[in-house]
């Protein structure tokens, strides 16, 4: 399995599709790791380079002691970047990802040739809750928080419909490092780009479930109104939008590529 060896971390990576395709980068949300884009690989390979890689403090990526910012984890991004030689890509990130995708279409405008943000927010509306769920890991581990977490990613309809994907998902997020894990989570609690999203100046769509609580459509609908250009797709789904409703998902995701 690839690593990318970068200045103060090790980050674990995975390209999928045609050599010599445009490249598009995956970027997973809190709680998971590249495999939470299993379902769309068989449609975005077909003209795209996918670049999937675990987060720093997920997956086997590195635990680096924390809490993180979201600043390092998008200059993360832009370093393995330069290790794979690749200047400009296309940015797909979902909730964490899509709050590292912002500071990359704001801070390194010229590496991001279109932008994805999916179920995600500028500014997060609770951030003290997540003070909560820190403490909650760290006495009593990721198992504690996966049933509250996975009733926030799915609606019932989905999870009383789709036991084993759920439980593919529950392993997925209870193997997750807790030191990784509680340190993004103080990224995402410490996050404010309200006042800078509007300077994203590439191409943009904004993702979100009609039925998410943890980023709220509206949330969407916010970086709608203050990205130039950008365009809305609202999914009958709740936080996890390319697993709940996959092939809505793909075909706009497709579309807007």
């Amino acid at each position: 399995m690839p690593f990318a060896d970068l200045a103060d971390v090790r980050l674990h990576y995975q390209f999928d599709g045609p050599t010599g395709a445009p490249v598009l980068v995956l970027s997973n949300s809190l709680g998971t790791d590249l495999a939470m884009w299993e379902a769309q690989m068989p449609r975005l390979t077909r003209d795209h380079r996918v670049l999937r890689y675990d987060t720093r403090g997920h997956g086997q990526s590195a635990v680096t002691p924390g809490p993180y910012m979201i600043e390092r984890l998008g200059r993360d991004v832009v370093a393995l970047l330069d290790h794979l030689a690749l200047d400009r890509v296309t940015f797909c990130g979902l909730s964490l990802g899509g709050m590292i995708g912002m500071w990359l279409g704001i801070h390194a405008p010229a590496r991001i040739a279109r932008l994805v943000l999916a179920n995600t927010a500028a500014r997060i509306a609770s951030p003290d809750s997540y003070n909560a769920r820190i403490d909650k890991v760290n006495a009593s581990g990721m198992a504690a928080i996966s049933g509250d977490v996975l009733a926030r990613w799915f609606t019932p309809a989905f999870i009383a419909r789709e036991p084993a994907t759920i439980a593919t998902i529950k392993a997925m997020l209870e193997r997750t490092a807790a030191a990784g894990y509680v340190a993004c989570c103080a990224a995402v609690r410490d996050m404010d780009q309200r006042d800078e999203v509007g300077a994203i100046a590439a191409p943009t769509l904004v993702i979100v479930g009609m039925h998410d609580g943890a980023t709220k459509p509206a949330d969407g609908h916010f970086l709608v109104e203050r990205i130039a250009g950008a365009r809305l797709v609202e999914l009958e789904a709740a936080h996890l939008s390319n697993i709940e409703a996959a092939p809505a998902f793909n075909a706009a995701l497709a579309s807007f590529l």
